[in-house]
């Protein structure tokens, strides 16, 4: 396996772990498809690669599930046939995806080995034979015998407890000092472990500063929970995260020369899969390489399905589509189209035969966007007596020229309805310089129609 990250110091060599990172699984009704054939090949392919223990950084499920619903089985099915060949670290996502206690079921599996549901801040340590030791408090004061790795878990903090502490307006800075300074206290422990030879791990679930969505928007702001700085100064050789559903990563680069914790990685694995249109980078899960002073990661893919998004500027042009189906490929794909198309216009947009050109794909999703007309008035119109002074002073407002307008309005006040009607019907005999008239005539009972309403 060739690893597409690898950081490594100077120091004596230690035994490592291979360690699996799956993030936002979001198993649902609605991803049931998808979350399962990518969450389903990304098991076998860590059992494949024969991992020591699998991690889920959060978001297992999109929403409160019933026990009875098939999203909530087929999850079970796989992180099971995880505890069939490793341990299995799960932990507490945001809270509108998993509410608390949603994960607890997942400890009674009975597989080979435990799952061990990391609901609280703490750290747990993994044992030679393949147990979970969770410490009392927040850390350990003494690290337990027998480790293997050491695990520093923080889950999803509940802004609102903060806020209802701190006040609504400083909760989501609050939030990120306090983060920070419980980082920095896991930095002893986890030099303790590294002292003994032992890979030190963090895992949460949330936003770091200056990170990038998965549709490519930088999140920056006070709200976000970590800053890069505060991450690395918990001392941990791998720092595993989720929330993002973009693949990204960060390397302390100076602390092989003045740190004491060796290079450092964090990293989002992104989503497992591709759950909507517009998503950025390629989907799958970590495979991490751990030692107490190496580490090195891959990202290893899964099979998501393809999203493709035709954007028109105006009208959809159905040239235009065609050219795109030919040049994307579209079989099998999730196509998105949209527009933006004025009101008058809506009625040429032929939906059924761009869903026609677009008959090969798995789903086919027509946006439009229309842009409602927008009238402008003529200040003091109404209080005008005559008919042309409206025409002049509507003109005016809509830099519009006056006088073709008043021709017209003379020649529709000259002739009957009859006669207008008798000229439409006889449109072809009518000489060019009629046709003008008539056309102006048209422009004009449209010049009365804005001028009435």
């Amino acid at each position: 396996m060739k690893p597409s990250h690898i950081y490594q110091t100077p120091v004596q060599e230690f035994a490592m772990i291979r360690i699996a990172q799956f993030s936002d699984l979001h198993y649902s009704a609605k991803n049931l498809v998808e979350a399962d054939r990518c969450f389903r090949h990304a098991v076998d392919r860590a059992i494949a690669l024969k991992v020591d223990a699998a991690v889920v950084s959060g978001d297992s499920t999109d929403h409160a599930l019933d026990l009875h619903s098939p999203a909530v089985e087929r999850l079970a099915r796989n992180i099971r046939r995880l505890a069939d060949h490793c341990p299995v670290l799960m932990l507490q996502g945001t809270f509108s995806h998993e509410p608390p206690g949603a994960l607890s079921m997942f400890r009674l599996l009975g597989g080979r080995y435990p799952v061990h549901v990391a609901d609280r801040i703490g750290q747990v340590g993994l044992t030679a034979d393949g147990r979970w030791v969770a410490s009392e408090d927040w850390q350990f004061i003494v690290l337990p015998i027998g480790l293997r790795a050491l695990f520093s878990c923080v889950p999803t903090v509940n802004k609102a407890a903060v806020a209802a502490t701190v006040g609504a307006s400083s909760a989501a800075e609050a939030v990120g000092e306090h983060l920070a300074l419980l980082l920095r206290g896991f930095a002893a422990s986890n030099q303790a472990a590294r002292a003994q030879g032992l890979p030190t791990i963090g895992v949460s679930h949330g936003t770091v500063f200056g990170c990038i969505s998965e549709h490519g928007v930088p999140m920056a702001g006070f709200d976000h929970e970590f800053t890069t700085g505060a991450l690395f100064a918990a001392e941990a050789q791998a720092f595993m995260l989720g929330h993002i559903h973009r693949h990204q990563a960060w390397e302390n680069k100076t602390a092989a020369f003045e740190g004491r914790a060796g290079h450092q990685c964090i990293a989002y694995p992104g989503s497992i899969g591709r759950f909507h249109y517009g998503e950025e980078g390629e989907k799958g899960f970590l495979v991490w390489d751990i030692g107490a002073g190496e580490v090195r990661f891959t990202l290893e893919p899964t099979p998501a399905r393809r999203t493709l998004d035709i954007v028109f500027e105006g009208k959809p042009d159905l040239a235009g589509l065609r050219e795109a189906v030919e040049r994307e490929g579209i079989a099998g794909a999730f196509v998105r189209v949209r527009w933006t198309v004025a009101d008058e216009d809506r009625h040429e947009v032929d939906r059924t035969a761009m869903q026609a050109l677009l008959a090969g794909a798995a789903e086919v999703k027509l946006e439009g966007r229309i842009v409602p007309v927008v009238r402008t008035r003529a200040a003091g119109i109404s209080q005008l007596a005559s008919l042309a002074d409206k025409v002049r002073a509507w003109a005016t407002s809509t830099e519009a020229k006056p006088q073709p307008l008043l021709d017209c309005l003379q020649v529709l006040a000259s002739q009957t309805p009859e006669a207008i009607a008798e000229r439409i019907l006889c449109w072809t005999a009518v000489p060019a310089a009629e046709v003008m008239t008539e056309l102006s005539l048209t422009e004009d009972a449209e010049a009365e129609s804005a001028l009435l309403f």
